[in-house]
């Protein structure tokens, strides 16, 4: 029996995470959107692609929470884009609905998924997804770390003139200008990235800019694409969540996670390394961090409890 991955939004994300799964044969594909046209329409256009590229998945579309019952994973890419010159705030009383609705249809048909949240603003929303349907904490969890480490890997890369293989690193906080690269845990070539800086091969404020860059990543492609916001990396990302959980390959991964103690933190997701195999989140991670990490996290976890209390005054539900 295939497992079954339902993706909530049929938008550039959905349809990009669809296409990937099926390359993948990873598990059957059910798109939802509210324009179900849209999801009947990727569904249809990726499956005829099966016999190019050789995949054995069945792909539909749908508008209706009925036809993803019992999926065995669901990633949500549902709510509005960023466009130019808006916020990941401003995005917040929009996507809070949606997600509201979302929780709803989930919680009634699927209760036993492994949910993965990539709607923005991304700790705050799936801080309230998990509130709103009360699923299990562990099986609640928000993609932005990947992508985050993704994009520093690769600036870093495009820098040193390394292949993105021979780095080693990863981003932990909010996912927003407060997200934190550990910089004591980047490794080039099993070097550390302070070495280089020692030797010359980077300067500290080379470091600082693609830092900076990394942040402001998702706002960059924003800018460039004018209409919409990026969808080949968050897709990507998601899979490899979905893929760590239905093949339980216990992958340390770093994740918008529920923390319960960890990082000196209580009842807040934020962005921290986490081993996700069959029963879901199964470990958060905790590695040493440097007093100005410390700093740097604490900053970032604050401004996201400063963020859903902003959400909790829309929704005092929450």
């Amino acid at each position: 029996m295939k497992k079954k991955i339902t993706l909530i939004g049929a938008g550039q994300i959905g349809g990009t995470l669809a296409h990937l799964i099926a390359l993948k044969n990873l598990a059957d594909v059910v798109l939802f959107d509210v324009a179900s046209g849209l999801a009947k329409g990727k569904a249809l256009d990726i499956a005829q692609s099966s016999p190019v590229n050789n995949f054995e998945v069945s792909l539909s579309g749908t508008d209706n929470y009925e036809d993803t019952k019992d999926s065995d994973v669901i990633i949500i890419t549902a709510g509005v884009p960023r466009k130019p010159g808006m916020t990941r705030d401003d995005l917040l009383e929009i996507n809070l609905k949606i997600i509201k609705q979302v929780a709803d249809g989930i919680k009634n048909t699927s209760p036993n998924a492994f949910v993965i949240c990539i709607t923005n603003p991304l700790d705050v929303i799936v801080m309230a997804l998990q509130k709103y349907s009360g699923l299990p904490k562990n099986k609640v969890v928000g993609m932005a770390g990947i992508l985050d480490s993704s994009r520093f890997i690769y600036f870093l890369s495009e820098e040193l003139k390394i292949p993105v293989n021979k780095i080693k690193s990863f981003v932990l906080g909010g996912h927003g200008d407060s997200m934190v690269p550990m910089l004591d845990s980047t490794f080039i070539d099993g070097k550390e990235i302070k070495k280089l800086v020692s030797e010359n091969k980077i300067s500290i404020e080379k470091l600082d800019k693609i830092v900076e860059r990394t942040k402001k990543g998702g706002a960059e492609i924003v800018k460039f694409l004018e209409k919409g916001s990026a969808f080949y990396a968050p897709a990507a990302s998601g899979v490899e969540m979905a893929e760590s959980y239905l093949n339980d390959l216990k992958k340390q991964l770093p994740c918008a996670a529920y923390l319960n103690g960890e990082y000196g933190f209580k009842d807040i997701y934020a962005g921290v390394p986490v081993v996700i195999g069959s029963k879901g989140v199964e470990k958060v991670v905790e590695i040493k961090l440097s007093d100005l990490e410390k700093k740097n996290f604490n900053d970032s976890v604050k401004s996201v409890t400063e963020l859903f209390n902003a959400a909790k005054k829309i929704d005092p539900n929450l």
